[in-house]
């Protein structure tokens, strides 16, 4: 059975399902990198359990999770004595689901931690080899060696008490797009409120509900419903993003969004945007121009595409003062040399016209 394609609509100009992007300004919060292996904490431990311990790196907003929520995180997992990484879900930029109570053996000392956690709070935890992988550990994936003690550097994107116990594979269709729809709805509500993580935070919950795994058994109809959902969301994320300065992963959100719909107006001007910011002039271009198409009234795109025309004129005439003075001043044209060969021949003509004249005199 062939998929339908899905339709494709003007850009709302407000509402729930985008949010409007104003000119206001955030302090910068990236994700965490881990250049240099797990993160070094100053903050005070916290014993949850004999074999799990705590630092806070980011404190989070909000309630703890209760027991069976249904919890949605990232994480970077280590081997404590040999910063051997064997596991990174922001690399994979997949968030997993963990059930608090339900979680794998494995994942034993991981849940004492979750549970320990506000949404948005990052931590970094000390996790002993009993309620990690174990006195066998783990030879296929991920790689962990015997008795080995963890580290993991976990951020809690968010959880979902409503459904207590119940992971999205044992939701219907319906269940995951309603899911999805109110942390989408949420996370607008933060974003009017510049709470830009917050706002983040429901919205990468809400694409989680729409995985790659969901969308592709999904036809018609129910497609169309569930990228209702997930479009929006990605380009919201998209435009938190670019306010965060963060353009390489708004990039990436707006790429996700064409990658359905080829056309979506606001994802080729959010990626144009975020283009222009790197230096990307030509690539921003050609986003404004193909939005321009589809929306040729539309006084932002008219606007950037003028902003990009500025730029290249500032840039040429940068370009010629530069030239100049490392070239100096063009030098005036000088008279080109006589030929040799008419000087001469003037020469013998005036030559002959004084002999003519003194043979004349003489002969009269």
């Amino acid at each position: 059975m062939a998929r339908e394609a899905p339709p494709h609509f003007p850009p709302p100009t407000d509402g729930d399902n985008d949010i409007v992007m104003e000119n206001a300004t955030f302090v910068r919060n990236e994700p965490p990198q881990d250049d240099q292996g797990p993160p070094k904490v100053d903050s005070e431990v916290e014993i949850l359990h004999e074999e799990v311990k705590k630092q806070i790196i980011k404190e989070g907003h909000g309630h703890k999770p209760a027991k069976l929520a249904t919890c949605f995180l990232h994480y970077r997992a280590w081997v404590e004595n040999s910063s051997h990484k064997f596991e990174d879900t922001w690399q994979e930029q997949h968030p997993i689901e963990l059930i608090l109570g339900k979680e794998k053996k494995e994942m034993a000392g991981l849940g004492i931690g979750i549970a320990s956690m506000k949404s948005g709070e990052r931590a970094l935890l000390h996790v002993g080899w009993e309620l990690g992988y174990g006195e066998e550990g783990s030879f296929s994936f991920p790689n962990v060696p015997p008795m080995a003690d963890l580290l993991y550097e976990v951020e809690l994107i968010g959880f979902d008490d409503i459904k207590e116990g119940k992971a999205r594979s044992d939701m219907t269709v319906e269940e995951r797009i309603e899911a999805a729809d109110r942390r989408k709805v949420e996370g607008n509500a933060h974003f009017k409120d510049e709470k830009l993580q917050e706002a983040m935070q429901q919205y990468e919950m809400a694409i989680a509900y729409m995985g790659d795994d969901f969308m592709f058994q999904l036809f018609g109809k129910y497609r169309d419903m569930a990228l209702a959902v997930k479009n929006p969301c990605h380009l919201n994320m998209a435009a938190c993003l670019i306010k965060l300065q963060r353009y390489d992963e708004a990039i990436g959100q707006c790429t996700i969004v064409l990658s359905e719909d080829e056309n979506n107006v606001k994802a080729l001007f959010r990626r144009g945007k975020a283009r222009a910011a790197l230096g990307q002039t030509e690539a921003a271009r050609e986003d404004f121009q193909r939005a321009r198409k589809y929306a040729p009234e539309d006084k932002a795109i008219l606007k950037e595409l003028r902003s990009l025309a500025e730029h290249d004129k500032a840039v040429y005439e940068k370009q010629k003062e530069i030239y100049k003075g490392i070239f100096g001043p063009r030098p005036e044209p000088k008279p080109k040399k006589s030929n040799l060969l008419v000087v001469f021949w003037h020469w013998l003509l005036s030559l002959i016209h004084r002999l003519f004249n003194l043979v004349r005199r003489k002969t009269d």
